[in-house]
């Protein structure tokens, strides 16, 4: 009988260690989002059959409409359903923080790449393509499907083990170190790096962008992009560890 309750009391323990799902997205209203470093919703984003949709030129010419959850996390799941047009793009973000001298939430968090593997024009590396950790962890083989279906993205951030995971469309894909060494050097062989220089004048990265505060913090908000192009969204929820 004490075994028993001893395995009741730990099983128990485990469980309260996770919280249940919170949906980020009702289906019916922007509450808990709003546009990045500003007090509303963006206009350029509504809603159609439960889905979150953002309305662009499909141009890469009007960026901008950048949005976060209003609340905070630290550890936790996240997972979230998105699909993209033809040649599209877009992001994913975590442990954003909005600070108004910083213009773009990918400046403060790591990104979670969106993106019409086969069809986009532009630098679209294993570093850069769909579900890479964008710029820092370059991809595998991936179980993807392509542009006008949907893909599931389950992203886990536990910053009492270091470590961050991605599993996509059901199949672990990567994991990642979330602070220390290791992604030090992750962050200093990628754009946002400050401490490689040719001559002290140029950076040492073709796309560098100078982004101080890149991956400084272990608490933020979950981010979707805006990179010019059409996205969806659905099934958006959380589950705190």
């Amino acid at each position: 009988m004490k075994k028993l309750l001893f395995i009741i009391l730990i099983s128990s323990a485990a469980f309260s260690q996770t919280s249940d799902w919170e949906y980020l997205f009702d289906g019916k209203s922007f509450n808990g989002w709003h546009q990045y470093n500003s007090n509303d919703m963006s206009d350029a984003w509504y809603i159609e059959n439960g889905e979150m949709v953002l309305k662009s030129n499909n141009d890469n010419a009007s960026w901008g409409n950048d949005i976060v959850t209003d609340k905070s996390f630290t550890n936790f799941e996240l997972s979230i359903e998105w699909k993209i047009p033809k040649g599209g793009n877009s992001g994913i973000f975590f442990k954003v923080n909005e600070i108004p001298e910083v213009d773009a939430p990918w400046k403060t968090g790591p990104e979670i790449q969106v993106l019409d593997n086969e069809n986009f024009v532009g630098p679209s590396t294993l570093y850069h393509q769909a579900p890479a950790l964008y710029d820092i962890k370059p991809l595998g083989d991936v179980k993807y499907n392509p542009y006008g279906e949907w893909n599931h993205l389950l992203l886990k951030v536990d910053h009492n083990k270091n470590e961050g995971s991605v599993t996509f469309n059901g199949e672990f894909v990567y994991s990642f170190p979330l602070y220390g060494p290791e992604w030090d050097e992750m962050v200093s062989r990628s754009k946002f790096s400050d401490d490689k220089y040719y001559d002290g004048l140029i950076p040492d990265h073709p796309y560098f962008t100078y982004a101080p505060f890149f991956g400084k913090f272990k608490t933020g908000k979950i981010g979707l992009q805006d990179h010019g192009w059409d996205v969806r969204y659905r099934n958006i929820k959380i589950r705190e560890l």
